[in-house]
Formats: structure tokens, C-alpha cells, sequence
């Protein structure tokens, strides 16, 4: 069994033995029920075992960002506004979330913007080929704060070495949370991942282009400190 194949097994097993994620109960208003019900066939894919044609998906060849948990969408919805030369494919779980994304890809008329509902490990795993994004965002991920959950944390290995094989070279991996043990943890552990490098020295300063989020301006009310981490994969 070679390295690739060793990597692929502890992987699967991690995944299937935990997820990074649990489905909090959360009442949708009534537009994002019917957004979610409505809208959901036009821009939402569904999971299946066989690899995405990002070109069929999309209708081009532009580069594709994929962000993991994308909460309510404001963030992502604003990104994708201002940057409709990149693709973007976002990973939630959260169905009233994902109800207000839909109803934002709508109000705004993006063309750049799908998204799967759907564990986002299993997605990478049979839906992404390797070297085809461009891109990961991971905004304010659930941090998992005590020790005997650390191990449901989605930034460690061996899940960052699944993230670095499906980027392309100069690909990146961008996150940013309000909880510094976690900003910490990840920092070691990306620094540990095979074929990513860190892209500044330590922690990322501020990247200007990224909308302020819902659970950041939680974090900044209770006086949290924001950590970024940027790191590059080549």
C-alpha cells in the first residue's frame, strides 16, 4: 500500500467514524422555506458518487473556489457578487442557511454559485477531483472547544492533507475564526500538511476582501480575537 492509498484509508476511516459537524435544530422563516422548496433545484446539486464536471456545472472554465459551511450565506453571497470571474461551490448542512443563500443567488442574479447539501468530507472525497480547485474558504468553523471533541475540529490532519491533494498548484487555503486555541491547533497542523505552505509568517493579516460575518460579529460582541490563517499549496 503506497503513501496515497495509506492516506486515503486513514481518511475514510476518520470520516466515518466522526463528522466535523452537527444538525442544530433551527426554525427557517417562511421566505427561506420557500426559497429552500423553490430554488433548490436550479442551484443546489445533488450528492452523488461520481466527480463533478466543474465545466458542464458551471458553463465555463473560470477557477473555482469551494467554501466549507457556509453558515447564512451573506459572506458568500458578497463574494461571489464581486468576483463573477471565479466559480463557487458552497458546502452546508444547514437548511436555513442554505434557504438564504438560495433566495440570494436569486436577488442578486449570480450565475457563479451552486451548492451541495451534504457532509462536506464525502463531497471532497467522491465529488472533487484532485488539483481541480483553486481555493478553500473556511469562515468561522465550528471550533469544537473541549478536548475530547478537538478530534471533530475539520482543519487537522488527515482532513487538510484531503484538502491540499484537490487543490491546483498555487491553490489556497483560507481561514479565519474567533476562537485563538483553534486558530492555533490549525496553524500546526496545515503547517504539518504535505504540499501547503504557509503564505506569511505565522498568522494571515486581515484579508480585506472578505465580508464580515454573522458568527465574526458574534465573536467581536463577546470581545474574541479574529486569527486568519493563509496557506498556499506549491
Amino acid at each position: 500500500m503506497n503513501e496515497e492509498e495509506i492516506e486515503a484509508k486513514n481518511t475514510d476511516a476518520l470520516r466515518r467514524e466522526i463528522h466535523t459537524y452537527v444538525i442544530r435544530a433551527g426554525r427557517m422563516t417562511s421566505a427561506q422555506k420557500s426559497d429552500y422548496e423553490t430554488l433548490y433545484s436550479a442551484w443546489c446539486v445533488p450528492y452523488t458518487d461520481a466527480p463533478l464536471d466543474f465545466k458542464s456545472l458551471f458553463g465555463n472554465e473560470n477557477p473555482v473556489v469551494i467554501e466549507i459551511g457556509f453558515g447564512m450565506g451573506q459572506a458568500t453571497a458578497i463574494i461571489a457578487a464581486e468576483n463573477p470571474n471565479v466559480n463557487y461551490l458552497g458546502l452546508e448542512v444547514h437548511k436555513p442557511g442554505i434557504g438564504r443563500l438560495l433566495g440570494e443567488i436569486k436577488n442578486r442574479g449570480l450565475k457563479n454559485l451552486r451548492i451541495i447539501e451534504h457532509d462536506a468530507i464525502e463531497v471532497l472525497e467522491k465529488m472533487v477531483c484532485d488539483g481541480s480547485v483553486s481555493g478553500f474558504h473556511v469562515f468561522f468553523p465550528d471550533p469544537w472547544p473541549k478536548k475530547k471533541h478537538h478530534k471533530r475540529r475539520l482543519m487537522q490532519r488527515p482532513r487538510t492533507n484531503l484538502l491540499a491533494r484537490k487543490l491546483k498548484n498555487d491553490g489556497y487555503i483560507y481561514m479565519a475564526t474567533d476562537w485563538v486555541p483553534y486558530a492555533e491547533f490549525a496553524l500546526e497542523e496545515l503547517s504539518a500538511t504535505e504540499g501547503v505552505k504557509n503564505k506569511y509568517d505565522g498568522f494571515a493579516p486581515h484579508q480585506e476582501w472578505r465580508p464580515e460575518t454573522k458568527f465574526e460579529r458574534k465573536g467581536l460582541s463577546k470581545e474574541h480575537e479574529i486569527r486568519e490563517l493563509f496557506f498556499v499549496k506549491g
